[in-house]
């Protein structure tokens, strides 16, 4: 195809004139905006030590009292996107979170939809209309859309998580905003047990829950241990991987982003698909290296670092023992608009 016309190309009066009727022409800018055989992602490869951000973290803490900051978070952004839009990829938002022993992040509820990927420290928790989430490291907590929320802490140490957020989405479309709440009543048992045992679900009176959000914490001791069943009853599987849901339907945890943990085995090399969606890797255990297209990066444990779309991804654990990832990406909300490609698959 022939080059297209240049903006530069067409008399300043006529531009002139398109500017004050608040009009652009396509031609110039049509295959910046829709570029030949594959997009060209603003997102960049990024890596996030949580070496380098805990005492910044610890240091906000005492610059900045809850109460000042409601929510004391450092956010990852990737550099692609610019520092100032606060993104790492086209809709997911990244920020690691601190409560200080004694501290209580007042309750609100959000249109984003969020979840919480506990780093490290014991004896905090979410409450999630009502339902009291306590954390431990490796543990999913969902804070979905519209749900009211508040983070409280009982133990002795710092309590950090990693915060995920479709954000970004929701800013982009104008329907970002939040309201406060007030303290909340423990008024709902725990549902997290309901569905502890695998191929059964709570029916009273034979009825099936009709919930969106049946349950809010998933345990990572369990989900670890399912990782681990595969690994054992399956050697020769490809990927030793779960993806979180919802337990009554199987539809993805929340509908936006998409939630996943891996295990890499001993000295495992793993080839991703090449896929459209953007993808995040944190470590909840061990160490990996992750390589995005030519960019090499070391993971240690509760390290962050993001992948473009369309790249290719391999992850390796080059020690003795398994490595454990959480994973988080743009599928669900792909597959919504009709624009997933897997092309590993279009090309075998």
């Amino acid at each position: 195809m022939s080059d297209l016309g240049k903006l530069e190309d067409l008399p300043q009066e006529y531009r002139d004139a398109l500017t004050k009727l608040n009009l652009v022409p396509l031609w110039p800018s049509l295959r910046g905006v829709m570029p030949a055989n594959k997009p060209r992602p603003h997102t960049v490869p990024t890596l996030w030590k949580y070496q380098d951000i805990r005492p910044l973290l610890i240091q906000a803490g005492e610059l900045t009292p809850i109460e000042k900051a409601e929510r004391r978070v450092l956010v990852l952004a990737n550099p692609g996107h610019t520092l100032e839009k606060m993104q790492a990829s086209p809709a997911m938002y990244l920020g690691m979170q601190l409560l200080l022993p004694g501290e209580w992040a007042a309750s609100h509820r959000h249109t984003p939809n969020a979840i919480r990927m506990i780093v490290e420290g014991e004896g905090a928790y979410t409450t999630v209309e009502g339902e009291k989430c306590y954390m431990s490291r490796g543990d999913l907590i969902l804070t979905p859309t519209g749900l009211w929320h508040e983070h409280g802490h009982d133990g002795q140490d710092p309590v950090v998580w990693l915060d995920v957020l479709d954000l970004p989405l929701a800013y982009y479309l104008e329907v970002s905003y939040h309201n406060e709440g007030v303290k909340q009543e423990n008024v709902q048992a725990s549902t997290e047990a309901f569905y502890a045992a695998g191929g059964v679900v709570p029916s009273p009176m034979f009825e099936r829950s009709k919930k969106r959000y049946p349950i809010y914490r998933y345990q990572w001791s369990s989900v670890r241990q399912t990782l681990e069943n595969i690994a054992n009853a399956q050697p020769s599987v490809e990927m030793v991987s779960v993806t979180y849901v919802n337990p009554e339907t199987g539809d993805d945890a929340e509908n936006i982003l998409g939630f996943y943990a891996l295990m890499l085995r001993p000295n495992e090399t793993l080839n991703l698909p090449v896929r459209s969606p953007s993808i995040v890797f944190h470590v909840i255990e061990g160490s990996c290296q992750v390589q995005v297209e030519s960019t090499n990066y070391e993971l240690g444990q509760a390290d962050t670092c993001c992948a473009p779309g369309y790249t290719q991804v391999t992850l390796k654990n080059t020690s003795s023992t398994p490595s454990f990832l959480f994973m988080t990406d743009e599928t669900p909300l792909h597959r919504k608009l009709g624009v997933f490609e897997n092309r590993s698959k279009r090309q075998s």
